[in-house]
C-alpha cells in the first residue's frame, strides 16, 4: 500500500538527513530504556531553517519515565560496583566514538537546532570534552582520613554514587548540555534518565546510540522523550531519583525545585542570566568588540551565558558601537549548512517575537537601531543580527534576558555606576568586562555577583572550570573537579575499637 503523502515527505525529510550522513544509524527515532529502542515515533521534529520535518519521534508518558526510573534503579547497583577504571575505560569509548562521528553529530545538531555548523562541531568539541575529563575524574573520586579524637577510633570519609539520577536538558546547546550532565554520572557511579528537549532529541538519541556501542549496560542511561511537566514531576517525585540536574529557565527550575522537595532530593539547576559585558575606557577596544561578538551572536544569542546587556564607558562609547555594529553588519544570515553562514534561524517565532518586543520598548525609550532591528527577508524565524545604541538603563532588555542576536549598548561613566548596574538583577550566571588596568580587574571581578567572570573574554566555558551561577540563576557547578560533586554523598565512617 503506498504511504499517505505527509508520511512520504517525512520518510523523504529523514531519508535526506540519513543520507548526508557517514553513519545513518545515528538517526534514531526510539527512545532508549533498560537497552531497548522503544515508542512509536509520532512527534515531530523539524528543521527550524527550512520548516521541513526532519523525522518523529515517541511521544512518551509519566508511565514510561516511571519505567525507565525503575529501569535505572535496577541497573545501579552493579555499575556503582564496578571499578573506577572499568567505568572510566568505557567513557573514554564513548569518547573516542563521540569524536570518531563529529562530523555527523555536527549535521544532527545543526538540523534540528539551526545554529551554524561550524559552532556545531565546535559544541560536539566541548562535548566530548567532558566525556574525556570525566573519564579520568572517575579514577579520583577520592575520600580522606580524619585526624581521631580518641584513641581508639579511626575516621574516614568516603564518596560514594548518590544514586538514580533525572537529567532535563535544553534546545539551544542539545549536545554539550547532555555530556556535562551525564558523563559525571556515569564516572561516579550512577544511573541516568535523560528527558532532552522536544525541539532537538535527535542529539540526544545519537548520543546514546554511541554509548550503547561503547558498552554502557542496559539501564544505566536512559532517554525518554514525551511531554515536559508529567516526565519531569516523575524524575523530581519518584523515590528511586536522589539527584536531578536541570538546564533551562529560572520559571521552570523553580517548579522543579518545588517537586523536588516531596523527596528533599539533591538539585542541580543551571537557570536563566542576564549577563553584563561592561567596555571601561582603557580596554583594547578592538578586543572587545571580537569578544562582545563572540559572547553575544554566539548561537543567535540563544545562549544563557551570552552578553545581554553592554555597557560602555563615556569615552569609548561611540568608538566602540561603531566598530561593533561594523563587524555585525557583515554577518552572513542563511541556513547553518551553508558555507560561510554565521548566523541560523532562531529556535522559534516565539523567540523572534521577544527580540521585536525588546527592541520596540528600548526605541521607545530613545535607543537608535544601527544596524539590523528586522526579521530578515529570508523569512520564517530568521533575524538580523542588530545593535542599538543610546539604550536606557531601565530598558526592558536590562531585566529580562533577549535569548536573541539583539546588541543594547548602554553608557555609563565611572566603575561604581557600572558595577551597581551589573548587579541590579536577580540573575547572576556570567559576566564579561574588557580593561588593562589590573587594579579594576581584582576589584570588578570581586564585585560582579555572578557564578562566573570572563575579562578580556568573551567565551569562558571548559570542561576543566566550574559552569554555574549565583542568585536566581542557579544552584551548583558542572564541569571540573567540582562537577562531581554533584553525583556523589560523603560518608562519614567511625570505626572504633581499634
Amino acid at each position: 500500500m503506498t504511504p499517505p503523502v505527509a508520511a512520504r515527505a517525512t520518510q523523504s525529510a529523514a531519508s535526506s538527513l540519513q543520507s548526508r550522513l557517514k553513519d545513518p544509524s545515528l538517526l534514531r527515532d526510539r527512545c532508549y530504556i533498560d537497552g531497548a529502542w522503544v515508542g512509536t515515533p509520532e512527534f515531530a521534529v523539524n528543521n527550524p531553517a527550512t520548516g521541513v520535518e526532519l523525522i518523529k519521534i515517541p511521544q512518551l508518558s509519566a508511565d514510561d519515565a516511571t519505567t525507565a526510573v525503575e529501569a535505572a534503579e535496577r541497573a545501579f547497583p552493579a555499575w556503582a560496583k564496578l571499578t573506577a577504571k572499568q567505568r572510566s575505560n568505557i567513557l573514554r569509548k564513548w569518547f573516542d566514538l563521540i569524536i570518531a562521528n563529529r562530523e555527523d553529530l555536527a549535521l544532527i545538531l545543526t538540523s534540528e537546532q539551526g545554529k551554524p555548523l561550524a559552532e556545531a562541531l565546535g559544541e560536539v568539541d566541548i562535548g566530548a570534552a567532558y566525556v574525556e575529563f570525566f573519564a579520568e575524574e572517575a579514577r579520583r573520586v577520592y575520600g580522606e582520613t580524619i585526624p581521631t579524637q580518641r584513641p581508639d577510633a579511626r575516621l574516614l570519609a568516603i564518596r560514594q554514587p548518590i544514586g538514580v539520577c533525572g537529567a532535563i536538558t535544553p534546545w539551544n546547546f542539545p549536545n554539550s548540555m547532555i555530556t556535562r550532565k551525564v558523563s559525571p554520572a556515569l564516572a561516579a557511579g550512577c544511573t541516568v534518565v535523560l528527558k532532552p528537549a522536544n525541539e532537538t532529541p535527535l542529539s540526544a538519541l545519537a548520543l546514546v546510540a554511541l554509548a550503547e556501542k561503547a558498552g554502557v549496560p542496559k539501564g544505566v542511561f536512559n532517554i525518554i522523550t514525551g511531554d515536559a511537566p508529567p516526565i519531569g514531576k516523575v524524575l523530581c517525585e519518584h523515590p528511586a531519583v536522589r539527584f536531578v540536574g536541570f538546564t533551562g529557565s529560572t520559571e521552570v527550575g523553580k517548579i522543579l525545585y518545588r517537586q523536588a522537595s516531596v523527596g528533599v532530593k539533591k538539585l542541580g539547576l543551571e537557570l536563566g542570566g542576564n549577563a553584563p559585558f561592561v567596555v571601561f575606557d582603557d580596554a583594547d577596544i578592538d578586543a572587545a568588540v571580537e569578544g562582545a561578538i563572540v559572547s553575544k551572536y554566539r548561537n543567535m544569542g540563544q545562549t544563557c551565558v551570552c552578553a545581554n546587556r553592554l555597557y560602555a564607558q563615556d569615552k569609548i562609547y561611540d568608538a566602540f558601537v561603531t566598530k561593533l555594529s561594523k563587524k555585525v553588519a557583515e554577518m552572513k544570515i542563511g541556513d547553518g549548512t551553508e558555507q560561510g553562514v554565521t548566523q541560523g534561524p532562531l529556535i522559534n517565532m516565539e523567540a523572534i517575537e521577544k527580540v521585536e518586543r525588546h527592541i520596540a520598548d528600548a526605541v521607545k525609550g530613545g535607543a537608535k537601531i544601527v544596524t539590523g532591528g528586522k526579521r530578515s527577508s529570508l523569512g520564517r524565524s530568521f533575524f538580523e543580527p542588530t545593535v542599538l545604541s543610546d539604550v536606557r538603563p531601565d530598558a526592558l532588555v536590562s531585566h529580562e534576558e533577549t535569548f536573541g542576536p539583539l546588541a543594547p549598548v548602554i553608557r555609563f561613566k565611572d566603575e561604581a555606576d557600572v558595577i551597581a548596574m551589573c548587579n541590579a538583577s536577580p540573575f547572576g550566571l556570567a559576566s564579561y568586562f574588557y580593561s588593562r588596568d589590573i587594579g579594576r580587574v581584582w576589584r570588578v571581578a570581586e564585585a560582579l555577583e555572578s557564578g562566573m567572570v570572563g575579562v578580556n573574554s568573551g567565551l569562558i566555558t571548559t570542561e576543566v572550570a566550574p559552569f554555574g551561577g549565583v542568585k536566581e540563576s542557579g544552584l551548583g557547578r558542572e564541569g571540573s573537579r567540582h562537577g562531581m560533586d554533584e553525583y556523589v554523598e560523603i560518608k562519614y565512617v567511625m570505626m572504633a575499637g581499634v
